[in-house]
């Protein structure tokens, strides 16, 4: 593991932004989230919890709420508009303007037929879910003040609703208010501080469930609109609430960072009536806990703290298996920074701009583990804002640094680079095709463009000087609709290597400008690839942390991937959570494959034996501190080294020296400004 110069880069400042809601859908396994910034996330739950797809936010564009329409996506904000979301092309499908003032809530109902929305002046507008659209229906019964909360009877003939010190009961049919519920303020609470019911839900049996800004749970009988019981949880807010499937559990997400949970179960074990019992707390996150789901088997929660933390229930999962293992989401599940590696420059992407660096550099020469003097330290080059109020999705800097591209959802943009004397130039005309992009890439010798479009489809586009040429668009014979997460060019240009959301690997020669092969489809997304350049051979990592190595040249599997799929990867190696994000070769040594996680970094020498069931899987730092009898008795084709913490990238310059981009441990109290409860917004 010794054998690289290694630039440790800690400068890429990237902040997640804090997580504003979420909702689950049972029926495909994903879950939606949306973050502060208007960006949505789709984490598919059955294929290990990767992050699928990302639609970039927008300036304005706040996201407060999120609702599952079969496997159509809608959110509502304070913008006073409702959004549908085209998740093949990962961006707003349309949006439809409420005429209600700025939105808090929106609900459908079970069958996915109507759609509820709770507005700023006291309507709960209805609205009918089409084929292609939805269409305003009618407003329910007007109230004083705003609509926080809704939650649909599973029926679909009343509608529950959380306002200011009180809940109201709608009757959805005729639109009339059926029943008042008024909420307590809570013991010597001031009489002129008023209650915010923050959440609530509607259970088959009429059972009201509400959370509340004085910090209590309780339940209602929503036949005669009673109080049941009050649970007070925390000094201050509940702000979520979320109920298993089969409505035996509730989960409640407070303003101090934790989650409560309760379950409908008979006190005494003789007594057969049941009643809510509070019976677990966890304290996963450090801040307001904004958004919950309640999976079968897990209690999925987020918040200020920017995580998504999945929490296994350990009655629901089998104990010491991958599946009862606490899971932390914390980056994005791809690049986020681009290597110029002929020029030592690196691009970090943020939502709203650009940085370019230059690595620092050291004449000094040193034994293995050693740090070495920097004789000249890493330099900002260029930042660069985007245009419009679109964020970025997606970004480029081609390898002799000369050429930068990124795209918003409203378009490419590409500039030319003179990075010794700091200048930069937009190319004023590209090609209509080149509309916008999911991910974009250059050629190894710097002389084309390549950008996932629609379909699964890749432009290709010739660069020279200041111009930008149309040459070609890449398709699949699949026909697959989903969008390109991954691209990558050979290094001798004739390979481009793509895969989308459907589990598809694609190949394309790009001297005859057509597809070369199409990789077999396997069960789980491809989370990383990349092609060798000394052996043609395509290396794909999946979600599932399965490795597969297929010759480009046989349209084959090769002799050594057909060898690790049958003798198995180790299950430590199957046991890690979080996803290979980056690939990459030693140009040295053609039988190192480089990859790396968000903690863990690694070089698989093929030349050596596989690790066996029974090897340990030692990390690189425990092994060298063996003796050295006992340390070639270990060695194997894994070389794990674990003393990183949430690594970005990992990439090799022209000089055989490594740069390793981490993050250092998210410090959430310096990033963000002084605490303000949501609680206060009537003010």
């Amino acid at each position: 593991m010794g054998e690289f110069k290694v630039h440790r880069v800690r400068f890429f400042d990237y902040m997640p932004s804090a997580i504003r809601a979420m909702v689950f859908n049972r029926k495909t396994e994903r879950l939606a989230l949306a973050r502060a910034d208007g960006s949505l996330e789709i984490f598919c739950f059955a294929d290990h919890y990767f992050q699928e797809k990302v639609i970039p936010g927008r300036d304005g564009r706040a996201v407060e709420a999120l609702c599952w329409v079969g496997e159509r996506l809608f959110s509502a904000g304070l913008n006073g508009e409702i959004t549908e979301y085209d998740l093949e092309n990962l961006r707003p499908r349309y949006t439809v303007e409420a005429y209600g003032g700025p939105i808090w809530t929106i609900s459908s109902n079970i069958q996915g037929t109507l759609l509820a929305v709770g507005c700023e002046d006291g309507t709960v507008k209805i609205f009918e879910v089409l084929e292609d659209r939805i269409q305003f229906q009618r407003n329910l019964d007007r109230q004083k003040g705003r609509i926080i909360s809704l939650s649909w009877h599973p029926d679909s003939t009343q509608i529950a609703a959380g306002m200011m010190d009180m809940i109201r009961i709608f009757d959805a049919e005729t639109g009339h208010a059926t029943h008042r519920l008024l909420v307590e303020r809570g013991v010597g609470a001031s009489k002129s501080k008023e209650v915010v019911v923050w959440s609530i839900t509607f259970l088959s049996d009429h059972t009201i469930i509400s959370g509340d800004s004085a910090g209590k749970v309780q339940i209602w009988d929503g036949f005669t609109g009673t109080l049941v019981r009050s649970h007070l949880v925390t000094k201050w807010d509940v702000l979520a609430l979320s109920v298993s499937h089969d409505e035996s559990s509730l989960i409640a997400g407070t303003s101090e960072g934790t989650v409560i949970q309760f379950q409908f179960l008979s006190p005494t074990v003789n007594q057969e009536d049941k009643e809510w019992i509070r019976t677990r707390t966890f304290k996963n996150h450090s801040h307001d806990v904004r958004a919950l789901a309640h999976t079968d088997t897990a209690v999925v929660s987020g918040g200020m703290d920017t995580q998504l933390v999945v929490r296994p229930l350990l009655d629901k999962v089998e104990k010491n298996t991958q599946e009862s293992a606490l899971r932390k989401i914390a980056f994005p599940h791809r690049n986020l920074v681009c290597c110029a590696k002929k020029a030592g420059l690196l691009l970090f992407q943020y939502p709203e701009h650009l940085e370019v660096w230059r690595v620092g550099e050291s004449d000094v020469h040193g034994k293995p583990g050693d740090r070495l003097p920097v004789k000249r330290k890493p330099e900002k080059l260029i930042q660069l804002k985007s245009k419009g109020e679109d964020h970025i999705c997606c970004s480029a800097l081609s390898p002799c640094g000369g050429w930068l591209a990124y795209s918003t959802a409203s378009g490419v943009r590409l500039y030319r680079l003179q990075y010794n004397n700091i200048s930069i130039t937009k190319v004023s005309r590209l090609p209509k095709e080149l509309r916008w992009a999911h991910q974009l890439c250059f050629s190894s010798d710097s002389s084309k463009l390549f950008a996932s479009t629609s379909n699964s489809s890749v432009v290709v586009a010739a660069l020279n000087q200041l111009e930008c040429k149309y040459l070609h668009t890449l398709r699949p014979k699949s026909g697959s609709r989903q969008p390109v997460h991954l691209l990558f060019a050979s290094e001798d240009g004739k390979w481009l290597a793509t895969a989308n959301t459907d589990c598809e690997v694609h190949v394309y020669n790009l001297h005859k400008l057509k597809l070369h092969c199409t990789v077999p489809v396997y069960s789980s997304c491809p989370t990383a690839l990349a092609i060798n350049p000394a052996t043609s051979n395509l290396v794909v990592v999946h979600a599932d942390q399965q490795i597969f190595e297929y010759s480009l040249v046989q349209k084959e599997y090769t002799e050594w991937s057909r060898k690790l799929q049958k003798q198995g990867l180790h299950f430590l190696w199957l046991e890690r959570d979080t996803p290979i994000t980056n690939i990459a070769f030693n140009p040295q040594n053609s039988a190192h494959i480089i990859l790396h996680d968000m903690f863990m970094f690694c070089i698989i020498d093929q030349s050596l034996p596989l690790p066996g069931a029974k090897t340990l899987l030692y990390n690189q730092m425990t092994l060298k501190s063996l003796p050295e009898k006992e340390r070639i008795q270990h060695s194997h084709a894994f070389k794990i080294c674990k003393n990183f913490q949430n690594l970005l990238c990992v990439c090799l310059l022209e000089d055989h020296s490594l740069v390793v981009v981490e993050r250092p441990l998210l410090d959430i109290m310096s990033q963000l400004p002084a605490p303000v409860r949501q609680k206060k917004f009537a003010t």
